[in-house]
């Protein structure tokens, strides 16, 4: 009769504990610090945008020996975060840039012009990418960043189409290295291209991608163009709506037949907090104060997301569907340039 241990049967069996997921405030706080640093190359280099310095700060952090692991792994999550949420609430307070009386005031054969510019760059881009057979949704990411504002219209059209994440990070790289030459390529062509001050600014909205590198390339022309310019560029932004709700539809719509397959909203909730923040702005109800701190939050929470974006790129990557990618950048580049110069002259 065999004798069983009673101090060894009653011992539990121990079961491994499993390693438990990092938080996201490392990665949060990771993505404040690259917002400081954006910031702080902005106030030394003026002509530098915040948003741009916080996408290639990004892009540095994920690919620096010391840093790298830390940024794959502990930070992922919360940079993740900041790519994906903080973005939202970012394009949200953008509405409130924008009010119905601008776009009323710019006539509507500047609207048309947009408009023009705005469709030809976005199914130019997107035709050409397929043609180039570039990967997943890359042609539709980089269309929408050319033709709308930059790396912002990135991030957004992503949240409704459920693009992989290597995807986004590859557009958003593209979109800012051409919006960045923009910055030094475009005032060199202001007088060769016969351009007024006023002219050169609506040209420099309807073809620069973001917001900031809108104002970086205008200013060097004065006042007047680049008021002109943030006009123009304004409404090039109140397109993002439009945009990704159509591209809701269409992704629903793919996703029809999948009984189980998660369809995104008809509208998204944050394009419809643009559109409200749009009427509010038109009311006139808020003071100039409040516009100001709104516009500093805007800008914190987008360098945040652009931040994560820029930390998701993978340059090895990047390099091997490099030579596609940078024809499909240029031509692009091309495009809305020609055809809001174009636009420009028509219309003035």
């Amino acid at each position: 009769m065999a004798v069983v241990d009673s101090r060894t049967s009653a011992r539990p069996t121990s079961v491994p504990r499993k390693k438990a997921a990092p938080g996201k405030l490392p990665g949060l706080a990771m993505a404040a610090t690259g917002v400081a640093l954006a910031w702080g190359t902005h106030r030394l280099v003026p002509a530098v945008p915040m948003l741009t310095a916080a996408v290639v700060l990004g892009i540095a952090a994920a690919h620096l020996p010391g840093v790298r692991a830390r940024v794959r792994g502990v930070g992922k999550p919360g940079l993740t975060l900041a790519g994906k949420r903080l973005m939202r609430v970012g394009i949200v307070l953008l509405g409130l840039k924008l009010s119905l009386d601008d776009v009323l005031g710019l006539g509507w054969a500047t609207v048309a012009m947009v408009l023009a510019v705005v469709a030809a760059t976005f199914f130019g881009t997107l035709w050409l990418g397929r043609r180039l057979g570039l990967r997943g949704d890359q042609p539709l990411l980089i269309a929408t960043g050319y033709s709308i504002c930059g790396a912002s219209a990135i991030g957004a059209v992503s949240e409704v189409s459920g693009s992989d994440e290597e995807d986004v990070a590859t557009s958003v790289a593209l979109v800012t290295l051409c919006g960045t030459l923009a910055i030094a390529v475009l005032p060199l062509l202001h007088h060769p291209l016969g351009l007024g001050d006023a002219e050169f600014g609506r040209w420099v909205g309807a073809s620069v991608h973001d917001v900031g590198q809108v104002v970086a390339t205008a200013q060097t022309a004065g006042p007047a163009a680049l008021g002109d310019a943030v006009l123009v560029k304004l409404m090039r932004v109140a397109l993002l709506a439009p945009l990704v709700a159509a591209v809701a539809v269409a992704v629903r719509q793919r996703r029809q037949a999948l009984p189980t397959g998660k369809r995104p909203a008809l509208v998204p909730l944050f394009v419809l907090g643009f559109l409200a923040m749009v009427a509010l702005r038109t009311t006139g109800w808020l003071p100039g104060g409040a516009l100001d701190a709104a516009a500093h939050a805007q800008e914190l929470l987008l360098a945040a997301a652009l931040f994560g974006l820029g930390s998701a790129v993978h340059l090895p990557s990047l390099v091997r569907t490099g030579g596609r990618v940078a024809a499909l950048g240029l031509c692009s580049w091309v495009v809305v340039a020609g055809v809001s110069y174009g636009g420009v002259l028509l219309t003035t």
